[in-house]
């Protein structure tokens, strides 16, 4: 069955499910959301009225939520990446990845995202904060937990790295990675060399102006 995915392409979360597609090469249909598109905009609320993105539409079926939209592609349209480890119990240690950096890394950092679009007066200063000692912890754990891994779990790419791309590539924008943190910083490295998210940056890159934290002159 035919898919459509609706998504934009600067968003961390679209990002993480394109990066699946493109690693397998399949085929969709991308349905941009944004306000030249009011069209799309109102497809999109009629099929997830919380109004969150990305969601991947296979044949008359919406699939919500990056993970599962990811696992779903697994399942139903297999490639030869294979996102999930067939074995339940290698699947958990991915699956627990793929957590660590939507919860740990994606979230502190839309929060000072989210914060830096506010005005000066409506600024959470504590959040920001809170947010920033994180992602200083986040760092420091997968430092650590990188030792001796090409990609998040071993050395094969998975859901785990389809989550930590956008998520890591955004995060050092928001909250620069240590030199400290090297391990981190080489994986982010390597991510970026990635040929499916490589394209997924690519195709961002025209919305960088709206990052409001300013995006830096690099990557």
């Amino acid at each position: 069955m035919a898919l459509t995915l609706y998504s934009h392409p600067f968003s961390s979360y679209c990002q993480k499910v394109l990066i699946a597609l493109y690693e397998n090469g399949t085929p969709f249909t991308a349905r941009m959301l944004d306000g030249d598109h009011p069209e799309v905009l109102a497809e999109w609320e009629a099929l997830w009225p919380l109004k969150r993105m990305p969601v991947l539409v296979d044949g008359d079926r919406p699939v919500l939520e990056t993970s599962v939209i990811i696992e779903h592609l697994g399942l139903h349209h297999p490639g030869p990446v294979r996102m999930v480890p067939e074995d339940p119990r290698a699947a958990l240690p991915v699956r627990m990845m793929d957590r660590f950096f939507d919860n740990y890394i994606s979230t502190p950092m839309q929060k000072l995202v989210a914060d830096g679009m506010r005005t000066a007066e409506n600024r959470d200063t504590q959040g920001v904060a809170e947010a920033k000692a994180m992602l200083e912890r986040a760092y420091r754990w997968l430092d650590g937990t990188l030792a001796g891994h090409e990609w998040a779990v071993g050395d094969a790419f998975s859901l785990a790295d389809c989550a930590a791309a956008p998520a890591l590539f955004y995060a050092d924008w928001a909250h620069p990675i240590s030199e400290t943190f090297s391990r981190v910083r080489a994986y982010r490295q390597r991510l970026l060399a990635r040929p499916s998210f490589a394209r997924a940056v690519n195709d961002a890159r025209p919305y960088r102006p709206f990052f409001p934290l300013g995006a830096p002159d690099r990557d």
